[in-house]
């Protein structure tokens, strides 16, 4: 994402100007429009014209519209954000107060206008302009058969292409058949390994699956690669990494990201930070149940003591359309970094950030137990963290 423009008041209030760049922007620039918000961008708008014979034709023309917005819907798997609302101001082809549909394209800038920048949106801003938080991870989850080749950003987890093939059993007088599939099965990975993994930006590319598809799946590709010596793949084998894996379906990947080896080969992003953070939390649950609470209620009570080291937080909870419910989380950022604890935003597309929203979207990790906190009730708290 590049900062174009940005001009914020004393008071919060204030407009920045934002061009995505690539498709992570755009789930960026989800967390960052609420409702109520207006936004300027260009868009195609259908104009009838009529001539001075009565006849009417109509043409598309580019116009910058302002809406303030009501719906926001944003599709995960083509990264498209769609914004409808009022026209808020004058424009030639559309009259003030009528609905239109705003889609936010990839290197098409938009303005955002807020009444209040709160530190979350703002750090979301910065977050989003930092060139070092790019997409530096894939993984192929495989089973016989069956394969999803995903990408890991430090946000989202993306099936990028999913193979699906029958194979046929491996039975006496039908191994070479079984042998001819799994070779086709194995193409059909290594392809799309190929055609969906960015080698220039991608660090890792975790292969896991249980048994030994993995080991055999490696040896068909850097047999293939040397038989056709495909310099990307020779060049890359040092990235690949191979990992057990319950199963070839994407859920085994929340295992397969607190591998150790894993943790090791990948420990600077931001992703495997938070992997990390979950792990801890849920092993505290377990060893030192009084230093480890989930659920807005008791994590408020926590903060409170001013005892939380860790708050592990969903970027879910900032996306309610309750301004004020919204408000009590960022009140809850703030005053736990104030108190020198540590903040984790979740991302809720990534599969870290999905096992948190289980657990209401909000947890912390204490400094000291809070056996009191414990001995609560905890009815009071509700699914949404609220």
């Amino acid at each position: 994402m590049k900062l174009i423009h940005k001009n914020i008041e004393k008071d919060g209030k204030g407009s920045i100007t934002l061009m995505p760049e690539e498709q992570e922007d755009m789930w960026h620039a989800y967390n960052l429009i609420s409702e109520g918000d207006t936004v300027r961008a260009s868009t195609i708008r259908k104009v009838q014209n009529e001539s001075s014979t009565g006849s009417s034709t109509s043409s598309r023309v580019r116009t910058t519209l302002t809406i303030c917005v009501e719906t926001i819907d944003f599709d995960t798997q083509g990264c498209m954000l769609r914004l409808k609302g009022r026209n808020v101001e004058e424009n030639q082809y559309v009259k003030m107060g009528a609905y239109h549909t705003l889609d936010l394209e990839v290197n098409r800038k938009f303005s955002l206008i807020k009444e209040e920048w709160d530190s979350i949106s703002l750090e979301r801003v910065e977050m989003a302009c930092d060139i070092t938080q790019n997409a530096d991870m894939a993984a192929v989850v495989m089973q016989e058969g069956f394969a999803q080749i995903c990408l890991i950003t430090n946000n989202m987890t993306i099936v990028r292409m999913k193979i699906d093939m029958n194979i046929p059993r491996k039975r006496k007088g039908n191994v070479k058949q079984h042998e001819k599939g799994l070779a086709r099965f194995f193409e059909s990975v290594m392809q799309g390994i190929l055609r969906h993994v960015n080698f220039d930006v991608v660090k890792c590319v975790i292969i896991a699956s249980p048994g030994f598809v993995r080991d055999q799946f490696y040896n068909y590709m850097f047999q293939e690669a040397v038989k056709l010596d495909n310099k990307v793949l020779i060049e890359n084998k040092s990235k690949f990494l191979l990992v057990h894996s319950s199963s070839g379906f994407k859920h085994s990947l929340k295992e397969v990201l607190m591998d150790p080896a894993v943790i090791n080969s990948v420990s600077n992003t931001k992703a495997m930070a938070e992997v990390k953070a979950l792990e801890t939390f849920y092993q505290m649950l377990q060893t030192e149940p009084s230093k480890a609470f989930y659920g807005y209620n008791h994590v408020l009570k926590a903060n409170e003591a001013q005892a939380i080291e860790t708050l592990l937080i969903s970027d879910k909870l900032f996306r309610v359309q309750d301004v004020a419910k919204r408000k009590q989380y960022v009140s809850l950022v703030d005053s736990v970094r104030e108190s020198g604890g540590d903040v984790k935003i979740f991302s809720s597309l990534h599969i870290s950030g999905e096992q948190l929203d289980q657990l209401t979207g909000i947890a912390a990790i204490l400094r000291f137990p809070l056996p009191d906190l414990e001995d609560e009730d905890d009815e009071d708290e509700d699914s949404d963290g609220g």
